[in-house]
């Protein structure tokens, strides 16, 4: 029996529940503020908060999660199949749910290092913390070049086989 390639979180449904969750966990955390946020322009959607004078700002691509999820699942060209731009707004319709339970399990994964002492929360949010000018530490690092560029922008997955 084959068993068909999936990406995780593809059959994610809660959609903005996990991003309720998400500020559930960030409430019970101590943050004194919090929101979502969708750039449709970027094809991100964003989680920002502040705890203890610290700005952040998540982001997940649901355009990059929507690609991912083409190269599992490739565009069938058969006579019944969707049009192009069906199979496209598919894949966007998937990652845009996806995301928000990524940026969920990411927040509930950061903060628990945070809570059982395993990261500091700088280590585990500085990336994301908004500067004075509201741009994020990990996009000024970027656009000043003080680290080298990767030779690939993703680095691939190990595939698993199945017994």
């Amino acid at each position: 029996m084959s068993k068909t390639k999936s990406l995780p979180y593809e059959d994610a449904v809660a959609g903005d529940k996990a991003l309720v969750e998400c500020q559930r966990v960030l409430a019970k955390f101590g943050c004194q503020s919090f929101g979502t946020m969708i750039d449709a322009e970027r094809g991100v959607t964003m989680v920002q908060f502040k705890w203890r004078e610290r700005n952040i700002s998540l982001e997940a691509s649901w355009k990059g999660y929507a690609n991912a999820w083409q190269k599992v699942h490739p565009y069938p060209d058969r006579w019944n199949s969707p049009t192009r731009q069906q199979w496209d707004q598919k894949a966007l319709a998937i990652a845009k749910v996806a995301v928000c339970s990524l940026l969920r399990d990411w927040v509930k994964g950061q903060v628990t290092a945070v809570e059982c002492g395993i990261m500091s929360f700088d280590a585990v949010f500085m990336p994301h913390m908004l500067l004075p000018t509201g741009v994020r530490l990990i996009d000024r690092v970027k656009e000043s070049g003080l680290l080298p560029a990767p030779d690939e922008k993703v680095v691939p997955m190990i595939q698993r086989s199945t017994p």
